[in-house]
């Protein structure tokens, strides 16, 4: 379990990199948008991701 948790870990930041690697414009383009999203709608967003990640979890299992 320990190496699936890593394994979870190490795809994670590899996918959080792609976009300041290949784009490190639009990536702070971004941010500057994200700063101005209120809490409510970041929390929205935050929830539909946990939601797709955990339903992607239960269909590959």
């Amino acid at each position: 379990m320990l190496e699936d948790i890593g394994r979870a870990i190490a795809l994670m930041l590899i996918f959080e990199g792609i976009m300041p690697f290949t784009a490190p414009n639009r990536w702070r383009e971004m941010a500057k948008m994200l700063a101005s999203v209120n809490e409510r709608s970041m929390r929205l967003i935050g929830l539909f991701s946990m939601v797709i990640g955990l339903l992607l979890l239960w269909m590959w299992r």
